[in-house]
């Protein structure tokens, strides 16, 4: 500060009588501190914890009102009988329920979350939970998730909010939890078997004379762990067969394309039912293909089916039958894109009393004088006609509510964690493609019911 104004400022304050302000030092300041070990009696129940229109009550409300008798099946400890109580599935399924609408699809992280937050402590009512038996109850209940499906939709269906008019099937590919990397051919695979037997024969031997320095539950998730590795390795031989086949198909397809390259055939030692499939975003990467079926006036899904291959064609007439078997009633229209759009597809679903509509494809060449149209020589009658009807603008129409339905419940599905899997297997797979299914078809009765 120069002289000049330190002079001036004193002159101000013999005028004014006021002194300078002077800034507090933080050892002069006196604040309020935060005491963190002191003991606090809080007087609050969890109840009080939520507003009562808080979603988690909501969906608790469904879980109650639904039948979840399946759930309780495995369940040994019984009244009259010792055994330790087991902790409620109504309050399990609940709590995944909940997570996936919240697009939380981890065990460990719903564990977390169950220790932490008020509506994850309210749904859990303290009752015991670890990311163990969070996991295996949802791999672990697959056809009790198909079942409660079945049901949710009958009582939508009962109250008219489901009406299976139309229909909209799309698949979705989403990346499965092995890396590219894990897929090797036949020679590493059994050269990768030899390998993991020997090292089971070796922990086999250790265990008569133990290593003082690991301790017995070490040992033995070292042996879980290379049994399991045995087990996928040998699974992923058994699939080469398969594999293989469809290379050959695939061969068969692109003869006529010099630059087609087919490779021979790989399996992942990680999860061998996963297939390297290309992405929305243009790149290969493991996958599994999701097939989804929406009822377009509700959008809720009626319908799942997990499948090992990249291409859609051929999976609608099985999905319809899914329905049908689901819903005891065969939707009046069935729309999808051009990947389902086969003959024995179309033929199957039009014999059945559905209306087809998807796009059909420009000829190969303009010199054949066809139009999209015109029937071809090896078409059914049943294609033959849905041809012709999807060059009238009442079909284009009608088409148009697929992408605005099956896009839409794709964007949910992705929202709820389906962006990439954290299970292995097809069977697996399916059980979280179910729960999804079954949270979707929660929300949807909830915001149509209100």
């Amino acid at each position: 500060m120069s002289q000049e104004r330190l002079f001036a400022e004193d002159a101000v304050a013999e005028a004014t009588g006021t002194a300078p302000e002077i800034a507090t030092r933080p050892s002069q300041a006196r604040v309020n501190g935060p005491v963190r070990n002191q003991v606090e009696m809080v007087m609050r129940d969890l109840d009080s914890t939520l507003p009562q229109d808080h979603p988690a009550r909501a969906i608790w409300e469904v879980v109650q009102k639904v039948d979840t008798s399946a759930f309780y099946a495995s369940i040994k400890a019984v009244l009259g009988h010792p055994g330790h109580p087991s902790t409620d599935p109504q309050v399990l399924l609940a709590l995944w329920l909940y997570a996936t609408a919240q697009g939380v699809g981890s065990a460990r992280q719903l564990d977390r979350l169950c220790q932490q937050h008020d509506d994850y402590r309210w749904l859990r009512g303290g009752v015991p939970i670890n990311y163990h038996m969070l996991s295996d109850f949802r791999i672990a209940h697959r056809q009790a998730l198909d079942d409660l499906l079945t049901e949710i939709l009958a009582s939508m269906m009962a109250e008219g909010l489901v009406t299976l008019r139309h229909i909209a099937q799309d698949g979705m590919r989403t990346r499965a939890s092995a890396g590219a990397s894990s897929f090797r051919r036949q020679e590493r695979l059994e050269q990768c078997l030899v390998e993991v037997r020997k090292q089971v024969e070796r922990l086999a031997k250790e265990r008569e004379q133990p290593d003082p320095g690991v301790s017995r539950r070490e040992r033995a998730a070292q042996e879980r762990a290379a049994r399991q590795r045995q087990s996928r390795v040998e699974e992923a031989l058994r699939r080469l067969p398969e594999i293989k086949a469809a290379k050959e198909r695939q061969a068969k397809t692109l003869a006529k394309d010099k630059r087609a390259k087919v490779t021979q055939p790989r399996a992942s030692t990680t999860d061998p039912e996963a297939r390297v499939m290309k992405m929305p975003d243009g790149g290969f990467r493991p996958a599994y293909n999701l097939e989804i079926a929406t009822d377009v006036d509700s959008q809720v899904i009626v319908g799942v089916a997990v499948v090992t291959k990249g291409s859609d064609g051929g999976e609608a007439a099985p999905m319809a039958e899914q329905i049908d078997e689901r819903t005891g009633h065969c939707p009046e229209a069935y729309l999808m894109d051009g990947g389902f759009a086969t003959r024995e597809d179309i033929t199957a679903l039009e014999r059945q009393g559905i209306t087809v509509y998807a796009p059909t494809r420009s000829p190969r060449t303009e010199s054949s004088g066809r139009t999209q149209a015109d029937a071809r020589p090896d078409d059914t009658p049943e294609v033959a006609s849905w041809r012709v009807r999807m060059e009238t603008d009442e079909a284009k129409a009608v088409y148009k509510e697929r992408a605005a339905t099956a896009e839409c419940v794709n964007a949910h599905a992705r929202r709820y964690g389906l962006r990439q899997l954290m299970v292995r297997g097809a069977a697996k797979v399916l059980s979280v493609l179910l729960l999804v299914a079954v949270a979707h078809a929660v929300l949807r009765w909830i915001a149509l019911s209100s």
